[in-house]
């Protein structure tokens, strides 16, 4: 698809400074503070889940305390970010901090669950803006070409997030209380938001005036809360073919219907169809939803492929899924060298994407009796992979965006792929689960099974009724296979975007001088 030149919108590039190394690392460092923030607060309640039930008596409805969180967040993001085009990083960055310090202290807080999930919805929003502006605001004081320089260091704060965040959640449940994996946020949000207010100053942003979408902003809202319910209560509240989830899907997809319409109409709408007339920024989100749909998938995959089929704990299973975390932030390094030396990054997607899929194809051929020596290797490699293709394609899109709209697209992609991620781990969930009844019913046994009763060793073979673990094994290992084979289909498909997408050269400023691309 072409690239058609959208509608200037920004200011002349000579009103934007160059900005020196000293202060792009002013802004780096508060903007990497809000990312470990926003992260962290993902994986640290992980562990804590439990013990809150336990505390609130809540054991029913335990998944609306992650749901809340994803639904704000997600609806939040693209909304957030086409705000800040309007009135600046720093008008958008500060209140997000500050809400999210409160909505922090009010789980911290939390009597009931329905307190708990409220508070849990606000820190959604504020950690939607922590994400949007630091990815956007980057965009605006380093050029594209420069980008790798800096990637490493965003990558590095997921990277420990991913690995500390459930650590750090066991450790702090058990000695203190689950209170404190909120609490702790106050401190580390105060300093990240004088961080913030001092470097943000640097980024000089002339307030344009615009009509906000208050229509579209409901319409994505309604549409990303009725796609994640589905996603949420779909096989659990209720059957997949039940009303309430055809009702939900068949809202959904009305309503993106009718935010379609609306943007092609408004005046200033929040997703601006011009960008997706700009066949880059199209792939560039097209690789980012695909990508995350299996590498999300992946990451709900793996700590269970070793749990279920190896038979490991859930502390081990941990340690065994660092390689897969940790190398993310080599594959940044290495992207980031390679599309600074080149000026191109079509080849560093190319390459990373190529790796994904590798890996997978060697997953998807894994059993529990498959030696670490090959699991953990193809685990490294994923991450190389996977580290090389997300921090690069957000590098492409904002370069293919124009500089008023670099909040827009920013959002836009990064709502996609958390859209992405939604989906990729409730597909291969159900899979899995799937496939797995209905290997047990190939090999006659006709009654249900507890997954989670293969981690409890020969306690299994009571749970199974004496139809022996063996079979349950090899039915698990089906659903394994598929769920990983549905990984390597999605992950070559972002492949087959990033051969056909056009290879636009990276900007050596932040703002481009000629607009249209």
């Amino acid at each position: 698809m072409p690239d058609v030149p959208p509608t200037p919108a920004s200011p002349p590039p000579e009103l934007t400074p160059a900005y020196t190394h000293k202060q792009i690392l002013r802004v780096v460092t508060g903007i990497m503070l809000c990312i470990l923030l926003a992260s962290l607060d993902q994986t640290v309640i992980i562990p804590a889940v439990p013990a809150i039930a336990g505390d609130l008596n809540a054991f029913g409805h335990l998944s609306w305390i992650v749901t809340a969180y994803l639904l704000t967040s997600t609806a939040g993001t693209p909304i957030i970010g086409k705000l800040s085009d309007i009135y600046g990083r720093r008008a958008l960055l500060l209140p997000s901090l500050a809400l999210f310090i409160v909505a922090s202290m009010g789980c911290g807080f939390a009597q009931t669950l329905p307190q708990l999930i409220v508070a849990r919805a606000m820190q959604g929003l504020g950690g939607a803006g922590l994400f949007a502006m630091a990815q956007a605001s980057i965009a605006d004081v380093v050029a594209p070409r420069e980008r790798g320089r800096y990637q490493a260091y965003m990558a590095s704060m997921w990277g420990v997030s991913s690995i500390a965040g459930p650590v750090l959640g066991g450790w702090v449940t058990d000695q203190f209380s689950w209170r404190w994996i909120f609490w702790v946020n106050l401190p580390v949000g105060l300093v990240a938001m004088v961080m913030c207010s001092r470097a943000l100053k640097l980024i000089r942003h002339q307030r344009r005036k615009a009509q906000i979408d208050w229509l579209g902003a409901g319409l994505v809202v309604a549409g990303v809360t009725s796609w994640l319910l589905l996603l949420s209560w779909g096989g659990t509240e209720y059957p997949w073919t039940s009303a309430p989830i055809l009702g939900l899907g068949g809202a959904g997809l009305l309503l993106l219907a009718m935010l379609m319409r609306h943007e092609g109409r408004a005046i200033d709408p929040i997703l601006p169809p011009r960008l997706f007339r700009n066949g880059t920024f199209l792939a560039g989100v097209g690789i980012a939803f695909f990508t995350s749909l299996g590498l999300f998938g992946v990451t709900f995959l793996l700590p269970l492929f070793f749990q279920l089929l190896r038979g490991v704990d859930a502390s081990t299973s941990g340690l065994l899924v660092m390689p897969y975390m940790g190398s993310n932030v080599v594959g940044a390094m290495l992207a980031g060298h390679m599309a600074r030396r080149m000026g191109r990054v079509r080849l560093v997607l190319v390459l990373g994407l190529s790796g994904c899929s590798l890996a997978f194809i060697g997953l998807t051929a894994m059993t529990g009796d498959t030696s670490l020596w090959l699991v953990l290797p193809l685990s490294f490699l994923l991450g190389v992979g996977t580290g090389m293709t997300m921090p690069t394609v957000m590098m492409q899109v904002q370069n293919a965006a124009e500089s008023g709209d670099v909040g827009a697209a920013t959002g836009s992609l990064l709502f996609l792929r958390s859209m992405g991620g939604a989906f990729g781990s409730t597909v291969v969930g159900s899979l899995l689960a799937m496939r797995f009844s209905a290997g047990l019913a190939e090999a006659g046994v006709t009654q249900a099974v507890d997954l989670g009763a293969l981690r409890r060793g020969p306690e299994a073979m009571a749970a199974l009724g004496g139809l022996g673990i063996d079979r349950a094994h090899a039915a698990l290992t089906q659903g394994f296979h598929l769920g990983f084979g549905v990984c390597t289909v999605l992950t070559v498909v972002a492949l087959l975007i990033a051969l056909r997408m056009t290879d636009l050269p990276l900007r050596s400023s932040a703002v481009p001088k000629d607009i249209g691309h």
